[in-house]
């Protein structure tokens, strides 16, 4: 009899018992990636990045937020084939459906402008990892955006200073004609301007073209004494194999868009010599020791490099984006409008792409350190001199 009513009592116990923390209780966070379409090579890792995180922080017992509570991350995870009606119908999804507290994402620039509208009417906080500069200005018109990628006018203003300390003042310009490529060309003729440089030429190109000959034929004959093409893998790759049939003598440059090994494949032995502005991510080990981010980048780098290959700058964009959502967590939980303001509140954060200070009127929260010049050689990333 004892026996009996023991059994029932903890019946009883475990029918009342608060559920333990599972999926249910989780903190959710969406996030939309170019995992397939023209934009793979910089959502694949994005994504693989966003996995590995999750891994991480439920292995470690999840997110601890303002009430004492720890709780487990859920990702949840679209993919936009790089297209941007397809990305507005994820956002919706997330917001509507999931009930996500935040959302990260879109890889690309034309993705990412394509959903503002859909976040901010809904007042979900977003990280993009895209790099347009329009993407998060005006502020006061973005409260509720945020991008971790250096903007346009940051990586163009350290190319252009390469430039001229190394007596290149004709340019000759090419550039995919999508949101990247055109917000590109805007910021790099300003800054030109500027800087007293002369721009040759001028030549456009569409992201699934399979050859620029013709476009650099032009570019050729303006005579430059350098080259930039701004865009990003496999048309980026296409470009800089063109160019070395052409035997153009002029040294060629990148936009960030190339920070990853699939340029470098795709480009072949075109790809040696080519030089970009980028962050920090991909020449870790020849940094400073004295530099804060390298103990940053040298653990990510492991991290990934273990689990899915070769680092990528685009991978480190999701990393800063999730840590700055899993931060403001940690003060505001799942309430979107306090983990817009704890983004907004962030000071040096020290990232994968740069260090962060966020602020009312600046919600990308780099500065000119996130930017420095790397040349490939050899097939491998090096510091320029």
């Amino acid at each position: 009899m004892h026996q009996l009513i023991a059994f029932l009592l903890v019946a009883w116990a475990l029918a009342w018992a608060p559920p333990a923390a599972d999926a249910q209780d989780a903190y959710k966070i969406g996030a939309i990636f170019s995992i397939t379409g023209p934009g793979s090579s910089l959502g694949i890792p994005e994504r693989d990045t966003a996995l590995m995180l999750e891994a991480e922080v439920n292995a470690k017992g999840g997110i601890r937020g303002p009430d004492g509570k720890a709780r487990p991350v859920k990702i949840i995870i679209y993919d936009d084939a790089s297209d941007e009606t397809k990305a507005v119908l994820a956002a919706k999804k997330l917001i509507d459906e999931d009930k996500v507290a935040a959302i990260v994402g879109t890889t690309l620039s034309g993705t990412s402008l394509a959903i503002l509208d859909t976040v901010q009417k809904a007042e979900v906080p977003l990280v993009s990892c895209a790099a347009a500069i329009k993407i998060v200005e005006p502020a006061a018109e973005r409260k509720w955006i945020f991008k971790t990628p250096q903007s346009d006018f940051l990586i163009v203003g350290a190319l252009v200073d390469h430039l001229k300390a190394k007596g290149l003042n004709k340019v000759g310009w090419l550039n995919v004609d999508y949101a990247f490529g055109q917000l590109g060309w805007i910021e790099f003729e300003k800054a030109a301007k500027k800087g007293d440089l002369t721009i040759v030429a001028n030549e456009k190109f569409g992201q699934r073209d399979v050859d620029m000959t013709p476009q650099l034929t032009r570019v050729k004959a303006a005579n430059p004494q350098a080259v930039i093409v701004w865009s990003i893998p496999p048309s980026a790759s296409i470009a800089t194999k063109n160019y070395a049939d052409l035997g153009i003598k002029a040294p060629l440059f990148q936009s960030h868009g190339v920070g990853n090994k699939r340029y470098i494949e795709l480009a072949g032995p075109g790809a040696n010599g080519v030089l970009f502005p980028a962050g920090k991510l991909l020449v870790a080990e020849q940094l400073s020791d004295s530099d804060v981010q390298k103990p940053v980048l040298l653990a990510y780098a492991k991290a990934f490099e273990a689990k899915y290959g070769p680092r990528n700058t685009f991978g480190g964009h999701a990393w800063d984006a999730l840590h700055l959502v899993f931060k403001a967590m940690e003060k505001a939980g799942a309430d979107r409008g306090g983990i817009r303001s704890a983004i907004e509140q962030t000071k040096n954060f020290v990232g994968i792409t740069g260090v962060f200070n966020f602020s009312p009127s600046d919600h990308n929260g780099l500065d000119r350190r996130a930017a420095t010049m790397i040349q490939i050689v050899d097939g491998q990333w090096r510091l320029s001199k």
